[in-house]
């Protein structure tokens, strides 16, 4: 009895040590990764630098602040899970049948040829058999989907032509991982396990998984979304998001095959919900936090002294990674019609290794194909083709690959029917700007530089023509010389007079009519010339303003002095401003709590005149 007591009390206190030790790790791991990313975003280098930087520094391998990091690993790649559910939910089946020829084109000939030749100048310059080269080869031809997709959803350029490229080639990479395991189970040197699948077995598996995520998602997920739509009840929103997600890559993990393929799947057969939009708004924190997550135990892992010992080797090795993925896929896609801009930026934006390799790395060690030191050589050097990735994409900016690589697959404005008026940016403003001109039976050109506006716009039959249109050769190519009025609806906020200026020269003929974000921006552009600009939020304030008095049961006549006062109000402030070049001038242009002496005086003469105009009206029709 006492032995069980005993038992029982050091099972408690090593239970306590283990939630302390947790807690104390998670607080370390996320005070350093918030200093780090801060850090790395105010330079431009983006979060995933500083979290690979952070798990690094408090690792085992750095100052061992924090332990485990294989376990976190493991549980940290839920978030590339959640990163490919959103994904999936973005891509209607349909669209995912017209690039079908990318995935399995481009996406086959990358991984094949790519995998190929980094195996044959490992067995060559390293001296490793020709089975272990193969194992190392081909997973370091995988590229980082965790690193990629983020990128590429937070320029909004998932759904740009390139931005598909780039997700067809990463979607075919995850569906290589169940033959890259199929091969190093067959060449395998250590005995053979009795419980794992044969290869055709598991290819099998993977096509029945998702039909049947196919079948659940639209028999059962979609009708439990309708009924918890009924009911309205957010956090169910979230629970069902978590459990579609979880379940999914659950479901592919007890079949060994990829957690991250079944829940894009998963997301897929949402995409076509009426809920997506509130699903999405729900798991995307999971996915931030849990990602972070990941590429902190990524940073974790990384074998310092393997770097420390040999550096110029483990740099060399990575450089040549990334070089050799640069040149392969740069000449691939220029193969698939693609010009040079857009082969070269996915290029640069794919030349990384992926998380997967990890897995794969420890699968061919187990397999006694690599030995452990191997493995961890060839994590490092992944790590830091991971870390090369920000400074690749910010050089590919700077030369505007990015840019070019869009342009070079969406219509330009020359391409354009002449139209009557010119609407830049074709965003929520200028929808509404739009949709007025076409009541008028005005013929307009709409022009957008964002290819995932454009696309969205194509879906409901809307041409939108890709260009900057703050550039006069774009304008001109639109036929601007033409046109009656060239409208900017841009959200663009930096733009001011020195931009406008030398395009209400160029086109005399036009009126000039801008949106401008605020007044700092109105005065900004004073001295342009522009026919008029309108502040995006100022309208729509004051409508919901009238509607709150109207609330509090203020008269009518009342309500339109207010309006009548607050606009007077207003332009003459903006006028004392713009005339001051300070922002401070005008301050007693305005209502203030307790009403402030120059706003109630402009009230107080504006109800006078309607109460004389009142008495007389009444006086006229008294004949008095």
């Amino acid at each position: 009895m006492n032995l069980l007591a005993l038992s029982a009390v050091a099972t408690e206190v090593a239970a306590e040590r283990v939630v302390d030790t947790a807690l104390i790790e998670g607080a370390i791991l996320l005070g350093v990764a918030t200093l780090f990313v801060l850090l790395f975003r105010r330079l431009g280098l983006g979060a995933v630098l500083g979290y690979l930087i952070a798990g690094s520094l408090v690792g085992p391998y750095g100052l061992g602040l924090v332990g485990g990091g294989e376990s976190k690993l493991a549980f940290a790649e839920i978030g590339i899970a959640f990163l490919l559910f959103l994904v999936g939910l973005e891509l209607h089946p349909r669209r995912l049948w017209d690039m079908r020829r990318a995935i399995f084109g481009l996406g086959l000939a990358q991984v094949a040829i790519t995998g190929v030749i980094l195996s044959g100048l490992i067995m060559v310059t390293l001296g490793f058999s020709w089975q272990a080269a193969l194992a190392l080869g081909l997973p370091l031809a995988l590229s980082s989907t965790a690193q990629v997709l983020p990128s590429l959803k937070s320029s909004g350029r998932i759904n740009s032509p390139f931005g598909e490229k780039a997700f067809s080639i990463l979607l075919f990479q995850d569906l290589a991982i169940v033959p890259m395991i199929t091969i190093i189970a067959v060449l395998s040197r250590a005995p053979a396990d009795p419980s794992a699948p044969p290869g055709w077995q598991m290819a099998l598996y993977t096509v029945v998984a998702i039909i049947v995520l196919v079948v659940v998602g639209r028999f059962v997920l979609n009708p439990l979304l309708r009924i918890i739509g009924r009911y309205g009840e957010r956090e169910l929103f979230v629970v069902v998001g978590l459990l579609v997600v979880l379940a999914s890559a659950a479901f592919m993990h007890s079949m060994h095959l990829s957690t991250a393929l079944g829940a894009f799947i998963a997301g897929v057969m949402l995409a076509d919900s009426p809920y997506r939009h509130e699903i999405e708004a729900d798991i995307e924190p999971f996915r931030l936090v849990l990602l972070g997550l990941f590429f902190l135990a990524v940073g974790m892992v990384l074998d310092l002294n393997v770097i420390r010992d040999d550096p110029l080797r483990v740099v060399a090795l990575a450089a040549g990674l990334v070089a050799v993925k640069v040149a392969v896929l740069t000449v691939l896609v220029r193969l698939f019609g693609k010009p040079w801009s857009v082969a070269l930026g996915l290029g640069l934006l794919l030349s990384q290794g992926g998380e997967f390799g990890f897995l794969l790395f420890t699968q061919a060690t187990e397999a006694q194909l690599i030995a452990p030191e191997a493995a961890s050589l060839f994590s490092a050097v992944v790590t830091l083709s991971m870390i090369s990735t920000p400074f690749l994409m910010l050089f590919a900016r700077n030369l505007e690959f990015a840019p070019d690589s869009v342009a070079a697959e969406l219509d330009d404005p020359e391409h354009a029917p002449r139209g009557s008026a010119i609407v830049v940016g074709y965003g929520r403003f200028g929808q509404i700007v739009t949709q007025m001109l076409h009541a008028v039976d005005c013929s307009v050109t709409l022009i957008d530089k964002k290819a995932s506006q454009i696309e969205t716009s194509g879906r409901y039959n809307t041409k939108v023509y890709y260009g900057d249109g703050l550039r006069i050769d774009v304008l001109r190519r639109a036929d601007a010389d033409q046109a009656r009025l060239i409208i900017f609806c841009t959200d663009d906020r930096s733009f001011d007079a020195a931009v406008l200026a030398p395009i209400v020269k160029a086109f005399p003929n036009a009126k000039i009519l801008t949106r401008v974000f605020d007044r700092r921006q109105l005065m900004a552009i004073d001295g342009a010339g522009v026919d008029g600009a309108v502040r995006e939020t100022f309208e729509s304030s004051i409508a919901l303003g009238l509607l709150a008095l109207q609330q509090i049961d203020v008269g009518a006549d009342e309500i339109a002095d207010v309006e009548q006062a607050l606009r007077h109000l207003d332009a003459e402030r903006l006028r004392a401003q713009m005339s001051e070049g300070d922002l401070t001038a005008g301050m007693d242009h305005r209502f203030i709590a307790g009403g402030g002496r120059q706003a109630a005086s402009v009230l107080e003469t504006l109800r006078e005149r309607r109460n004389a105009a009142k008495l007389a009206k009444e006086a006229g029709e008294t004949g008095g």
